[in-house]
């Protein structure tokens, strides 16, 4: 019996339901980030389209915002491209380290102000928008992809549905990008992860990954892509918690930026935040 995990795939690529309720078949789509996709595939005309058709332009309006007051620096969106629409919450931006200063003035100047101020990140806000400035892809201080790298492979694309030019990642820069994150950060897998993987992964992309010491982030999700199209397990995937370790144990073996910045997990763990936020991402159905 086809588990509600591939009625939903089947579903979001066939155009029609392929079983099960709309109800459930949406459910499951928002815990997996592609609502809007599965919505606008199927041709759902309901009042639950039209809200996240309203929130997806707000989104992008923000977005265009952010870009145009970035115009002239080097960054590029990182995390924003996927086969699969979804409305996102946070717009992450990359940017180079010596024009990181300038980004959160040029925010600034637009309203914005930080709120969040890391090593390798500063969340910037405005109202219910929120910016996070990345020098590195990072997590609790750990730097786990090369964010200069991942900066010689931007090209400028058109945001619809307003066709403004911005900066992006390639798309096979943004699929190492969204695998690693889902793998060494969030060690959770999503079935927007699941497309990212099956659309975008080509003999660039896995360069890129060997370059960047991600590899195992691109075997496991294709291992996981495997596990989904056998219909063996439902989605989002929490990853085992020794299989977290060993991956990330592998990690700090293999990439010296990552070994490197662990060190900077001491400083972390004396902050109340950081138990705050533990305790979140166990509980967690979804990131």
């Amino acid at each position: 019996m086809p588990t509600k995990t591939l009625k939903l795939v089947e579903s979001i690529d066939s155009g029609k339901i392929a079983g099960g309720s709309i109800e459930k078949l949406t459910e499951l789509a928002k815990l997996n980030k592609v609502l809007l996709g599965f919505l606008k595939r199927v041709g759902y005309e309901g009042l639950l389209r039209v809200v996240e058709e309203s929130l997806y332009r707000r989104y992008m309006t923000e977005v265009v915002r952010i870009t145009k007051a970035l115009q002239g620096l080097d960054y590029a969106l990182y995390k924003f491209r996927k086969p699969i629409e979804h409305v996102s919450v946070d717009i992450d931006v990359l940017v180079r380290y010596e024009h990181l200063l300038k980004a959160v003035k040029a925010l600034a100047d637009i309203g914005f102000r930080v709120e969040v101020l890391e090593p390798y990140t500063v969340t910037m806000v405005r109202g219910k928008a929120i910016v996070d400035l990345y020098t590195h892809p990072s997590f609790a201080w750990i730097v786990y992809l090369d964010g200069e790298r991942l900066l010689e492979e931007v090209e400028t694309i058109e945001i619809d549905p307003v066709g403004v030019e911005a900066r992006a990642l390639t798309v096979e820069a943004e699929a190492i990008a969204t695998l690693a994150h889902a793998v060494y950060k969030e060690h959770m897998y999503l079935l927007s992860d699941y497309y990212v993987a099956r659309e975008w992964l080509n003999s660039k992309a896995l360069g890129l990954a060997r370059e960047l010491r991600a590899e195992e982030a691109v075997e496991t999700t294709l291992w996981l892509n495997e596990q989904i199209e056998r219909g063996l397990v439902e989605t989002p995937i929490k990853l085992a918690s020794i299989q977290s370790m060993e991956i990330l144990a592998r990690k700090f073996i293999e990439d010296s930026n990552f070994r490197a910045t662990t060190v900077n997990i001491l400083r972390l763990a004396t902050r109340k935040r950081t138990m705050q936020q533990l305790i979140w991402r166990i509980k967690r159905k979804t990131y």
